[in-house]
């Protein structure tokens, strides 16, 4: 496999068969987009949108899964462009990672969910990577980590001043005193997907946690919501942080319960109710102030970041 320069728009790979006389079958991968030297191809973005899709969508026929990755490719795309970027500045900046480290992670992580290491990959196949993939994926996310920690994470300084100024600008939705602490599990609206396709699934995840096994475990592995790493758990909310939906259900729940399914403009939820809060005290407030603060400089920060590299960059985007 070889690349052809910017002005190329295509990988051209031969591969040769033997019966008696050699032919050659040409496969064509175009490409979709350039990153000053990279290039990503149609082929890299598929795979991408493959091992990214959620459950619902996986178990989609074939020509409807090509139709929801069709109209999303665009944004999947921009994805891979930060990625590209990051790795690159990265590589500039001479932020790696070693061998070391990675295995370190997977150790990590086995350890965590008490995996063996083939079961370990076997739940790697079932999520369409192969062992060196996730490797790879994974050293990836380790040195964006390290790279957005050195420039932007680490930069960021709150003081005592700073959170008195926050809770002052913001005491309404601080000082609101009842609280729920709650686990979800996020069930995605899909495009082109029967809502009673989402309500089955819904209803054997149900059955599963009638049998026995737990909501966190569920929702690490069914949830499509980005707390489901976290087994689900949202945190402490405040009650005028949700909507009547969320609220309604909620009051006639007792500490423990799991809920119905129930739908929102998100998808499908289900939700269990860890515990109920009242009033928090001065410190208590100040923490979550201060927490609240640096996320949304990080964020502004993060944001200003990306888009200097991307103006200091040659992009061009060939969808």
């Amino acid at each position: 496999m070889f690349k052809i320069g910017r002005v190329g728009v295509m990988i051209v790979v031969f591969a040769f068969m033997f019966s008696g006389l050699a032919r050659a079958a040409v496969l064509l991968d175009r490409v979709v987009a350039i990153v000053n030297q990279d290039v990503i191809t149609w082929s890299e973005l598929y795979k991408g949108m493959e091992a990214d899709a959620s459950p619902a969508v996986r178990a989609m026929k074939e020509d409807e899964k090509r139709n929801v990755f069709k109209e999303n490719e665009a944004i999947f795309l921009e994805t891979l462009i930060n990625v590209r970027l990051q790795m690159q500045e990265a590589k500039n900046l001479g932020i790696g990672v070693s061998d070391g480290e990675v295995q370190e992670a997977v150790d990590s992580i086995k350890k965590k969910y008490s995996m063996s290491e083939e079961a370990f990959k076997e739940s790697l196949k079932g999520e369409g990577f192969s062992y060196e993939e996730y490797k790879k994926k994974l050293r990836e996310q380790i040195i964006i980590s390290k790279l957005v920690n050195t420039q932007i994470r680490n930069k960021i300084v709150v003081n005592d001043e700073d959170i008195k100024k926050f809770i002052a600008e913001n005491k309404d939705a601080l000082e609101d005193t009842e609280g729920y602490k709650i686990s979800q599990i996020l069930l995605k609206k899909q495009k082109d997907v029967d809502k009673s396709r989402i309500e089955e699934r819904a209803a054997e995840l149900l059955k599963k946690m009638e049998s026995g096994e737990s909501f966190s475990d569920l929702a690490k592995q069914y949830s499509e919501d980005p707390s489901a790493s976290a087994g689900g758990d949202l945190g402490l909310l405040k009650k005028s942080q949700l909507n009547k939906t969320f609220t309604d259900v909620l009051s006639g729940m007792q500490p423990g319960d799991v809920s119905k399914p129930f739908w929102t403009e998100r998808g499908l939820h289900i939700i269990k109710l860890e515990s109920r809060k009242g009033a928090r005290n001065k410190g208590e407030v100040s923490e979550e102030a201060g927490n609240m603060l640096r996320n949304k400089l990080f964020t502004a920060r993060y944001n200003a970041w990306m888009k200097s590299l991307r103006e200091k960059s040659f992009i061009d985007v060939r969808l």
